[in-house]
């Protein structure tokens, strides 16, 4: 990628940290291919992990990262643009080499999962990734794992991770809402304080953990709230954990099961059952729910106007999907609140898009709504 003459004279302060990915001349893999240039493979053993440490400050915490792609790693033509560009064109060594103060609070290496938008993350990518931090936070020689995530659904890869990795190491999760190429792109401090946190023995037992716009967030809590503002990612009815000013300071703690203390186990999983999403509103029908169990849909997440509500053509629908070996959950459009019990499965205060991800899982132990009812309850 070619940086203009605009860019350039006016704008080179500002982009500095990023410096390395606009003009370096080398180019990320193709899309949703993993990047043989970086020194761990997915391939890699345990084993393979501890040399690569061999003859690094053995006075810092080791941080792997795992690159997914997202605006973090994106790049465009116009510096001045923030919404203009094409995620996960930036591989992981060159996002390692932009931000070089990391080496100062850990060591660090890199492994390209995958590189893509998030919007095109998939249950098989979710399975490989989870899988992968599972295998590394195994090592001795791994302290804690950043991934960077393009933000559109990072919430949904952050709470999968919170409920399946099965450490208590730090896991944090890192995006950016300015890709690379842009003034005042948010990426290379969002990576070095996400580093700074999984390098805190203070983050140890606090579950997955989103760190943007220097604050420091339960993957349980947070949302994504707005479209292009970089501090889009807030937890507002449940507050923050914690935050980020030069130190790293945690305030609150989780109440909530996860990680080892969940009864999920996705070593040997495969596949995960295919979980749909309905929106309510007025003048709804019944066909989506009908297309819902065409298709073989294991469960629906219903996200309902208000307290979860259902219209009678819904409420008649769901039924009958139920019926036909669904498993509802109402959840609610409205962003914040639990979701009080009523008919049906409630999501509590869990968003659709983390009630499908919970009933995914939930699925793979049992179909018994009472015990799915206890997950929601308690994860």
């Amino acid at each position: 990628m070619e940086i203009n003459k605009k860019f350039r004279n006016k704008s080179l302060a500002f982009v500095l940290p990023f410096m390395l990915l606009v003009g370096c001349g080398t180019t990320a893999q193709e899309k949703g291919q993993e990047d043989s240039s970086v020194k761990v493979s997915s391939s890699e053993s345990n084993e393979e992990v501890k040399d690569t440490k061999a003859g690094e400050n053995n006075r810092l915490p080791n941080v792997q990262i795992l690159a997914t792609g997202g605006t973090i790693a994106g790049g465009g033509e116009s510096n001045t643009s923030t919404t203009d560009y094409k995620a996960g064109e930036v591989g992981v060594d060159e996002l390692i080499k932009a931000v070089p103060e990391m080496k100062e609070i850990a060591n660090v290496d890199g492994e390209q999962v995958v590189n893509i938008g998030s919007p095109d993350v998939t249950n098989e990518i979710l399975l490989k990734l989870g899988k992968r931090v599972n295998e590394l936070l195994a090592s001795d020689n791994v302290d804690g794992i950043v991934i960077t995530h393009g933000t559109d659904t990072l919430e949904e890869t952050a709470y999968f991770l919170n409920l399946v990795v099965k450490s208590d190491k730090p896991v944090v999760v890192v995006g950016a809402m300015r890709p690379a190429t842009a003034i005042s792109a948010d990426g290379p401090l969002n990576l070095y304080n996400a580093v700074k946190v999984a390098s805190s023995k203070e983050a140890r037992g606090k579950g997955t953990m989103v760190v943007l716009n220097d604050r420091i967030a339960s993957a349980r809590y947070v949302t994504k709230t707005n479209t292009t503002a970089p501090d889009t990612f807030k937890a507002e009815e449940m507050g923050y954990i914690g935050t980020i000013a030069d130190d790293v300071y945690f305030n609150n703690t989780i109440t909530r099961k996860h990680t080892t203390e969940t009864d999920f186990d996705i070593s040997t999983i495969e596949k995960l059952p295919q979980v749909d999403i309905l929106y309510g509103h007025q003048n709804e029908g019944n066909y989506l729910f009908k297309a819902a169990v065409d298709a073989d849909s294991k469960g629906i997440v219903y996200a309902g106007s208000g307290n979860g509500s259902m219209s009678e053509v819904a409420d008649e629908a769901a039924k009958e999907a139920e019926d036909a070996g669904i498993e509802i959950v109402r959840s609610s459009r409205t962003g914040n609140g639990v979701v009080t019990p009523k008919d049906y499965i409630s999501a509590n205060s869990l968003n659709p898009q983390k009630a499908r991800i919970l009933l995914m899982l939930s699925l793979t132990k049992t179909e018994d709504k009472e015990k799915i009812q206890q997950y929601f309850d308690e994860y």
